[in-house]
């Protein structure tokens, strides 16, 4: 059985001081689902604080980004070492970032490669825009974004990572994908290349999240899905919402 598991992307939110009291708001009742597996990530800048906040509670911390080199001059970056002393999970290729930022599935691979090399787990984003799914082409986008951003790995780093689909016209529009649909694509463009890639048990035994505009009114819909393994969750992750999302991910 693969464990659920929900992780709340805060993008670029919430100050220091902000994200304390969001956590201490939200802590009582992410603790509570026992059998989900929870992670926050916010700004770079509230790592250390909510760190502390977090020690000795099973909610793990997780960053939205780090550099693929282990040092240098590369100004403004972070690198694998440096969120490795505050967190256990980082977000790699979030389509905002493929978007506004220039990653590629050539960056995204190497990313994975530079978190899994200092034990963090990587949550890997695929998706189709609007277009794409428009003119047919989810198949091909979604299988080539997982085909190259994971390959080159071996089977035990592979069966470390985390995969999140998130159709990009879902993300922040309030337009969801149905769970069928998700699921379809989980199924047939995510666990089908990952099979080729690494085998069946691999495949199977990968948890692969949906995200895009979930709710605590339609999270059932996409965790009652045999391949849906949990969410990534942008928006709601910072209400109260995010505990019916959990919840509903419990059940």
């Amino acid at each position: 059985m693969r464990k659920p598991f929900v992780a709340g992307n805060w993008k670029m939110n919430k100050t220091v001081e902000q994200a304390r009291v969001l956590v201490a708001e939200l802590l009582p009742g992410m603790q509570a689902a026992a059998n989900v597996e929870v992670v926050v990530c916010p700004p770079f800048t509230a790592l250390t604080a909510l760190a502390n906040m977090l020690t000795g509670t099973p909610i793990g911390l997780g960053a939205q980004n780090l550099h693929w080199e282990a040092s240098g001059a590369y100004t403004g970056e972070v690198a694998p070492a440096m969120v490795k002393e505050f967190c256990q999970y980082v977000i790699i290729g979030h389509s905002e970032r493929r978007t506004y930022f220039g990653e590629t599935d050539m960056t995204v691979n190497k990313k994975v490669k530079a978190a899994l090399a200092v034990g963090l787990v990587p949550i890997v984003c695929v998706g189709e825009t609007l277009a794409e799914n428009k003119a047919d082409q989810t198949a091909a986008v979604v299988t080539r974004q997982v085909t190259e951003g994971l390959i080159g790995l071996t089977l035990e780093q592979a069966a470390q990572v985390v995969v999140a689909y998130e159709p990009v016209w879902a993300i922040g529009t309030g337009l969801a994908a149905t769970g069928p649909g998700a699921n379809a694509v989980v199924a047939d463009f995510i666990r089908a290349p990952m099979t080729a890639l690494f085998g069946a048990a691999v495949a199977q035994g990968t948890r692969v999240l949906y995200g895009g505009s979930v709710t605590g009114a339609n999270a059932a819909e996409f965790f009652g899905q045999p391949d849906i393994d949990g969410a990534l969750v942008g928006g709601a992750s910072m209400k109260p919402e995010f505990i019916k999302i959990i919840e509903a991910a419990g059940k």
